[in-house]
């Protein structure tokens, strides 16, 4: 037996139609502009120092993947692992390379054909009588179901490379994600040990701060005791007073932000501030690491907020690609094979097959200027990110050279107020015991002191802002980052 066969299409074959339609395209396509642009001129020819401005820079160098680990700390080091495993922001981060890489995905998926399957099935009841002529008639039903299954497939030839344009777009803005994510890291790293050195230099300034009230405290009680002898006036004993109070008054603000850096550097690890803890105690004790910073068009591989300005930039060439393309025609191909039958068995043994094959251009003609306004659009984010890139790139260089000269100029700033304190120590002591034989009077014991507690404290800033100053360097040169 013979099976039925239908075909529901068009008399032509498929081949023949793409052909003419290609005729017609290639026609309307070549009065059309190029759709892969070359960038901007202002993207080439960026010339880059030779080297840094900053004195006693080596020639080249490299910042170690660990570089937090030469500063010494092993409670660092710990600190540094622990928010890199639960910092939120870097989850965060995280979570948007995922969804990067679902719409790569998405937008990939175009350059291949769509295909759907699709199943049905329905019952039909018609009601009626099996003879009218007699007087009692008999109600009969009759039901049909039929079933049928078809396979359709779709797809759009991608002449002009809008749609690998887009995956291309997709694809970058997955890398600049990615890039994203270590600018996020590296920014992680720096804040963390941030924190923690400021945490030291205000138990440090604590410390100094108590040790100086306890001498304030010894040298209140000599003044009282001479002025109670009448070796001291009542002035003197004032003086001392006002300085012993000052001294009181210092610690509070001191212990409030060091509760707050407290609280602080608990978030960036990843933990609830209320049982955090930390054992560190003084910043000197702290290693201050050589850097070397190498030459400035390293940075150019070395940072990935610059690897992801470049990447954003690759990703806007391609959408103006994408959005030239999409002004010349396009062609789609589309295609369907369908089974029917009155019952199961049928859809084996002889089902009714209809198979459809087509081909369409689609070529605007007028849209008001919205084509050709999202080309613009395009054009204009590129050429804002091109700026945008040459101005990371100043701005990377600027960082650097910031960076060296802080660490230069603390670095012979602690060195200077290093030998002040012990003179500033020596004096004191000198002052104390002249006092207290009568060779000097108060005011001289007086300035003594106040120097003294002046230098102590500002070393220990002093130290804080030259570590400061290194984390910054490290974070100016990428913090051991480099593309792939």
């Amino acid at each position: 037996m013979m099976r039925p066969y239908t075909r529901v299409a068009s008399s032509f074959c498929p081949l023949s139609a793409v052909a003419a339609l290609a005729g017609l395209v290639l026609a309307i396509g070549l009065s059309a502009c190029a759709t892969r642009p070359a960038l901007p001129a202002s993207t080439h020819g960026l010339s880059l120092p030779p080297s840094f401005m900053e004195p006693g820079t080596p020639a080249d160098g490299a910042v170690a993947p660990e570089w937090w680990r030469g500063f010494g700390s092993d409670e660092l080091s710990t600190l540094v692992e622990r928010a890199l495993a639960d910092n939120p922001d870097l989850n965060i981060a995280t979570e948007r390379i995922r969804q990067a890489q679902a719409q790569a995905t998405m937008a990939g998926a175009s350059l291949f054909p769509a295909l759907n399957l699709s199943a049905s099935a329905s019952q039909r009841e018609v009601r009626g009588t099996a003879d009218s002529t007699n007087s009692s008639s008999t109600s009969s039903n009759i039901s049909t179901l039929a079933l049928g299954g078809s396979l359709s497939a779709s797809y759009e030839i991608d002449l002009w490379g809008k749609n690998t344009s887009l995956a291309r777009s997709a694809e970058f803005a997955l890398h600049a994600t990615r890039f994203d994510r270590d600018t996020v890291r590296l920014t992680l790293v720096g804040g963390v040990a941030t924190a923690y050195f400021q945490l030291l230099s205000l138990r440090g300034r604590l410390t100094l701060a108590r040790d100086n009230l306890a001498i304030a405290e010894r040298v209140f009680r000599v003044v009282s005791a001479r002025a109670d002898n009448g070796a001291a006036s009542s002035l003197d004993r004032a003086r001392q007073q006002v300085i012993l109070l000052g001294q009181q008054a210092a610690i509070p603000p001191l212990e409030l932000q060091e509760r707050q850096v407290l609280y602080a550097l608990a978030v960036l690890v990843g933990q609830a501030p209320q049982g955090f803890a930390s054992s560190g105690s003084t910043v000197l004790k702290l290693r201050v690491p050589n850097v070397a910073p190498g030459l400035p068009a390293s940075l150019l591989v070395r940072r990935p907020d610059l690897a992801s300005a470049e990447a954003q930039l690759a990703a806007a060439h391609a959408n103006v690609a994408a959005a030239r393309a999409a002004l010349l025609p396009a062609i789609s191909l589309t295609g369907s094979l369908g089974v029917a039958s009155a019952s199961l068995s049928g859809l084996v043994s002889s089902p009714a097959i209809a198979l459809s094959v087509g081909a369409a251009l689609l070529h605007p003609l007028f849209d008001a200027g919205r084509l050709q306004a999202q080309v613009d659009l395009a054009q204009s984010r590129e050429y804002a990110l091109v700026l945008g890139y040459r101005k990371a790139i100043w701005a990377a260089l600027a960082d650097v050279e910031k960076a060296l000269a802080a660490r230069q100029l603390w670095g012979e700033t602690e060195r200077l107020l290093a030998l002040s304190l012990a003179q500033s120590e020596r004096a004191f002591q000198l002052a104390e015991i002249r006092f207290r034989a009568g060779a000097d009077d108060l005011i001289v014991l007086l300035d003594a002191q106040r120097t003294l507690f002046q230098s102590q404290d500002q070393l220990a800033q002093i130290r804080l802002n030259r570590l400061q100053a290194t984390i910054d360097l490290f974070k100016a040169l990428g913090g051991g980052w480099g593309l792939p």
